[in-house]
C-alpha cells in the first residue's frame, strides 16, 4: 500500500532520500495511469473488426450494436498481402481480423493470432464439421471459417455465344484478344497459370513457378484489367464479358442479368476459406468473443447469405436459407463439381518473393 509523506519529513530527509522518494512517486503515478489506462481499455464497449469487403452485412452490424451495445469499428482491405503488413505494422490495433485460410497457418506459425476458446463459444457447433478442421489450421483452435467459395470463369452469353469456355485453358485463346478480366490478386492469377500446366496451385518450386510465369506472359495480349473490389458491377455494366472471378460476384451480375454464366473450370479450380482470427494482441478480446458468438447464430449468418450471396459455413443457418438460394449451383455447386476443387493452402517465404516478383513484372507489361 502507498503511505503519504508529509512536506515536513520530505524536507529534513538526505537529499538524495528526497530524490529517490520523488522518483518513486513518479514511477507509481505513471503505473497508476498506466493501469488505469488499461482497465478503461479492457472494458471499452468497443470491438475494432478488420475484414474483406462485403463479407460481413451491414445488417449484421447494427443488429449486434443493437442487441449488445457494443460498438463495431468497422474496416476493409483488398488483399491478404494489405491485411498482413497492416498487422505487422499497426499493433494492438485490431479485435477481429478476418484472412483467407492460407493466410491463417502463416500468421499461427508467426505468433500473430491467438488460440480461440471453443468452449466459450456456444454457437460454434452452427458450422459443418467439414470446415472444422481446414488444412490451414487442422486443429481448429485459431479461426472461425466464415464464408467461402471458389474462383472459377465468369462468361457474358450474349457475347460469347458460339465460344466455347470450359476450361482455364481457354483463356489464352486468341478470341479472347483484349477481354480478360483478371482478379487483381498475385495467388489467384498464378492459380492459373499452375493450374493450366497441370501443376498444383500450392506449388513452390522456384523452376515451376518460372514456367507458370512465362505461361502467363503469354496471355497478356488477351488482359483487359485487373480487379478485385468492384467485380459485379464491372460484369453488370458488361465493361468486361468474360474472365476469372469469385462465384458470389458473378451469381449478383447474373440475378441483373440471366446472361451471365458461372463455369467450374474443367481443369480444376481454387476453393477459399476467409476466417475469423482474434490477434494476439487484440485490446478487447472478451468483446471478440461475443461478436464471434453473435454472428455465429444461425439466424444471424443467413441474413450474411440473402445480403452478401456469399456461402457460408454455418450449416444451421444454411439449412433455413429459401429454397432458391439452396438450389443455385453457382453459390452451392454439388458434391461431384466440388471433387475437381483444390484448397489453397500456405507456401514458404521464397516462393511469396518468388511469386511477388513475376508479379510485378507481369503487370509492367
Amino acid at each position: 500500500m502507498f503511505n503519504a509523506v508529509s512536506d515536513d519529513a520530505y524536507l529534513s530527509m538526505p537529499f538524495s532520500m528526497g530524490k529517490q522518494m520523488e522518483k518513486n512517486m513518479r514511477i507509481w503515478l505513471s503505473l497508476a495511469v498506466v493501469s488505469f489506462c488499461a482497465f478503461v481499455q479492457a472494458n471499452e464497449k468497443v470491438v475494432n473488426v478488420y475484414a474483406w469487403p462485403q463479407e460481413v452485412s451491414l445488417e449484421i452490424i447494427e443488429k449486434f450494436q443493437k442487441d449488445t451495445g457494443i460498438k463495431v469499428n468497422f474496416a476493409t482491405f483488398d488483399s491478404n498481402e494489405m491485411l498482413y503488413a497492416k498487422m505487422k505494422a499497426s499493433k494492438g490495433q485490431y479485435d477481429i481480423i478476418e484472412p483467407s485460410g492460407y493466410y491463417i497457418s502463416r500468421m499461427i506459425r508467426e505468433g500473430m493470432i491467438q488460440k480461440i476458446d471453443l468452449n466459450a463459444l456456444t454457437n460454434y457447433q452452427n458450422i459443418d464439421p467439414r470446415f472444422r478442421h481446414p488444412d490451414y489450421d487442422l486443429t481448429g483452435e485459431y479461426s472461425i471459417p466464415w464464408v467461402w467459395g471458389v474462383t472459377g470463369i465468369f462468361v457474358n452469353r450474349n457475347y460469347h455465344a458460339s465460344k466455347k469456355i470450359e476450361k482455364w485453358s481457354d483463356f489464352w485463346s486468341q478470341s479472347y484478344y483484349d477481354a480478360l478480366l483478371m482478379l487483381d490478386d498475385p495467388r489467384e492469377v498464378f492459380n492459373i497459370g499452375l493450374l493450366t500446366l497441370d501443376q498444383s496451385p500450392n506449388e513452390q518450386n522456384a523452376d515451376i513457378l518460372a514456367e507458370a510465369y512465362k505461361h502467363l506472359l503469354k496471355l497478356l495480349p488477351n488482359i483487359r484489367l485487373y480487379n478485385n473490389n468492384s467485380v459485379a458491377s464491372l460484369i453488370i455494366d458488361e465493361d468486361v464479358t468474360v474472365g476469372m472471378a469469385w462465384n458470389a460476384d458473378v451469381y449478383k451480375a447474373s440475378r441483373e442479368n440471366p446472361a451471365i454464366e458461372f463455369i467450374y473450370p474443367k481443369d480444376k479450380f481454387v476453393m477459399w476459406v476467409d476466417a475469423f482470427a482474434i490477434p494476439s494482441d487484440a485490446p478487447h478480446p472478451e468483446n471478440a468473443y461475443i461478436f464471434l458468438n453473435y454472428i455465429l447464430q444461425a439466424r444471424i449468418a443467413a441474413i450474411q447469405v440473402q445480403e452478401t450471396y456469399y456461402a457460408i459455413t454455418n450449416q444451421a443457418a444454411k439449412e433455413s436459407l429459401p429454397k432458391t438460394l439452396l438450389d443455385n449451383k453457382i453459390l452451392f455447386p454439388d458434391d461431384e463439381t466440388l471433387s475437381r476443387g483444390i484448397f489453397q493452402t500456405d507456401v514458404n517465404n521464397e516462393a511469396l518473393e518468388t511469386i511477388s516478383r513475376y508479379w510485378q513484372l507481369l503487370k509492367l507489361q
